[in-house]
């Protein structure tokens, strides 16, 4: 359970992961000793669960962004995992959802150009196993992107 202080640390540190320890603490209206060791817990319980960078992968040239939804043929017993094992293994796709219902899973894949998407789809995404129906969408915009939690 968080404490009014764990979500104020929270609030402050996931908006500014960068934010030196001593300003944070102030922030919150704790002391950095105080600070230390509950940055430590939510660690530890797994709350905070990693700081990591977010490359805007569009300036390295990546200027396609297509979702796959996929729905498995699931009459083999393995199909889930043989699928999500070779799913794995496209470099270009940074995002594997698994859903309940029709589609059962998602994959958000990343290319050069249309050129480059289409050699993905057709040399290794149509080549994964226990494909029953895949629907590529294509993104047009990206209008809200935030993982900020409202703690």
């Amino acid at each position: 359970m968080l404490t009014e202080l764990d979500s104020r640390i929270l609030r402050i540190y996931q908006s500014d992961p960068d934010i030196q320890m001593a300003n944070l603490a102030s922030k919150a209206g704790t002391t950095p000793a105080v600070l230390s060791r509950r940055l430590g817990r939510l660690r530890r319980n797994g709350q905070i669960v990693a700081k990591e960078a977010v490359i805007n992968w569009q300036l390295l040239g990546y200027k396609v962004e297509v979702s796959l939804r996929v729905t498995l043929d699931k009459t083999h017993h393995m199909a889930f995992d043989n699928f999500m094992s070779e799913a794995r293994k496209i470099v270009e796709v940074i995002e594997i959802q698994t859903f309940l219902g029709k589609v059962d899973v998602r994959l958000l894949l990343i290319a050069k150009d249309i050129d480059d998407y289409q050699r993905i789809y057709r040399e290794r995404i149509l080549h994964l196993p226990h494909i029953l129906e895949i629907e590529p969408l294509m993104h047009i915009a990206r209008v809200r992107n935030s993982e900020v939690l409202p703690v």
